[in-house]
């Protein structure tokens, strides 16, 4: 045994590259799904959006660029689908004049696996320019802020924005970002007009959000692709749950599968690698 565990930790580094190479890309081409449980943070927002009642607004704002996109862009889309599947209507917006194109593609993949309706069951405003001066002015009248969506249309018309003049008729705002946008919100939106505020961004700064949570300045957060997977993984269970056969593709998901095998079988070698050393020690 001892001989086999010498000889084990003396492997070549070129076959521990290619193992790991393996774990890292497997998952991804054949995805094992492993269950997602949720973390206190995902779960407050998660549990706040369920148990909103049908015809509820919530603001969904895309202030992310295509720089952290792996991790922030299955937030938004996860988000999107479950404020659909529960007849909430999601109002998309972005303060990042990139974030216009990436919002409008969930958009486009909730149309196409829910069926959803634009105007009906989601309003898409776009980019404004302004940052601060457009959450203030959200605050006080939305349609002075965007007089028209996206596409055009005027919000006056838009069946979906009938009541809803501003924070007092928003359920929620989510901030999905790399950076502290959404502390702007808080600062903004959540100071002066007591709106509720939650935050979606990545794993590198989400240290930053969590004194927003403990005040309850945030309702919740996503962090990171971890919290990605989480949602996204409670929502797809809900569209299973109601018959839905064609799902979208779980990039976080599968994303934290490849992750969780990774971080395993660097643990493994780590584990061999000592046990190997120790083991030479004692011939000695």
């Amino acid at each position: 045994m001892r001989k086999f565990l010498i000889k084990l930790s003396k492997i070549e580094r070129r076959y521990i590259y290619l193992t790991l190479f393996l774990a890292l890309t497997l998952p991804l081409i054949f995805p094992p799904n492993f269950p997602q449980k949720m973390s206190p943070t995902v779960k407050s927002v998660f549990e706040f959006i369920d148990t909103l009642p049908p015809g509820s607004h919530v603001l969904l704002s895309a202030d992310y660029d295509a720089s952290v996109l792996p991790e922030v862009d299955p937030m938004y889309r996860a988000v999107l689908k479950h404020c659909i599947l529960r007849g909430v209507v999601p109002i998309g917006m972005t303060l990042y004049p990139q974030g216009a194109v990436l919002a409008l593609d969930a958009f486009k993949e909730a149309e196409e696996y829910l069926g959803a309706r634009r105007d009906t069951d989601y309003v898409f405003l776009g980019y404004q320019a302004g940052f601060q001066a457009v959450i203030l002015g959200i605050g006080e009248n939305i349609k002075n802020v965007f007089p028209k969506d996206y596409f055009g249309t005027p919000i006056d018309s838009i069946p979906a924005m009938r009541g809803v003049n501003n924070y007092k008729d928003i359920a929620l705002v989510i901030s999905f970002s790399g950076s502290s946008v959404p502390v702007t919100w808080v600062i903004y939106a959540y100071s002066k007009y007591h709106q509720k505020v939650a935050a979606a961004v990545t794993a590198v700064s989400a240290a930053d959000f969590y004194p927003y949570i403990q005040t309850g300045q945030f309702v919740g957060m996503l962090a990171g692709m971890k919290g990605a997977a989480e949602y996204e993984y409670a929502v797809r269970k809900i569209m299973k749950d109601e018959g839905i056969e064609k799902l979208p593709p779980a990039k976080a998901v599968k994303g934290m599968d490849a992750n969780s095998i990774g971080h395993l079988l660097i643990m493994l070698f780590i584990i061999i690698g000592n046990l190997g050393y120790f083991a030479s020690k004692r011939r000695k």
